[in-house]
């Protein structure tokens, strides 16, 4: 599945009808907002992205999709007018896996998406599995067990053990998990992060005991080594 986010209707239903005709599924977006909601229904194999958006611009949905541990490797290729080197650049060092701009010929967008997916299945054969004492976790297929039974976690809950096991052994503060699963700074007062963790901690069961409170910093997972 594509996820095309553009507010110009000719060029959104244009994409949309010739990936659908060439095999490839995709599904268009007017608004950030109706973006965002199919999101946290189903993460897309891929993302086609403008940058000049109502609600928000393009640069801070591809921050939001690439400081979260869920869509962190979700290949995202930017269309967009602003075709000047600088926006080029600031558009591949923001994270875009491709940077294509307008007007573009649907012949090679296609080929860029195939390229693109092809590069993304590599990388994902690498992701790695985790699997410490009675808990075991596959990001790539969003599967959490504990003892074999399979365990129903929320997006934001699973975004939160994945990045606590991608960083086990590290003590991530209640900032930097915010920052990066919820995309907004620490204000001192928020309880976000800590009722998230009373709440995963209870959805693993005995498997819970292994995210670790560190008074007065945040949280960790120990690394399975020590």
């Amino acid at each position: 599945m594509i996820y095309c986010l553009e507010d110009d209707e000719s060029i959104r239903e244009l994409v949309t009808y010739t990936l659908n005709t060439q095999g490839l599924e995709a599904q268009g977006f007017s608004k950030p907002s109706e973006f965002w909601e199919a999101m946290q229904k189903s993460v897309p194999d891929l993302v086609l992205l403008d940058i000049m958006l109502p609600e928000e611009d393009g640069f801070s949905i591809l921050k939001k999709i690439r400081t979260s541990s869920m869509t962190k490797r979700l290949p995202v290729i930017m269309l967009t007018a602003k075709g000047s080197e600088y926006d080029t650049v600031r558009g591949l060092d923001s994270g875009a896996d491709d940077y294509i701009p307008k007007p573009f010929r649907m012949m090679e967008l296609l080929s860029r998406i195939r390229a693109t997916l092809r590069r993304a299945g590599d990388e994902e054969a690498a992701i790695e599995e985790y699997q410490i004492e009675n808990l075991y976790v596959c990001p790539s297929r969003h599967i959490v067990t504990v003892d074999g039974n399979n365990i129903t976690l929320t997006l934001k809950e699973f975004e939160l053990l994945c990045l606590l096991l991608a960083e086990r052994g590290t003590v991530l503060t209640r900032s930097q998990l915010l920052d990066r699963i919820w995309g907004y700074e620490f204000d001192g007062e928020s309880r976000t992060i800590d009722v998230h963790i009373r709440t995963l901690r209870q959805k693993l069961g005995e498997a819970g005991s292994l995210i670790k409170t560190v008074r007065g910093i945040g949280y960790k997972i120990e690394d399975v080594d020590k």
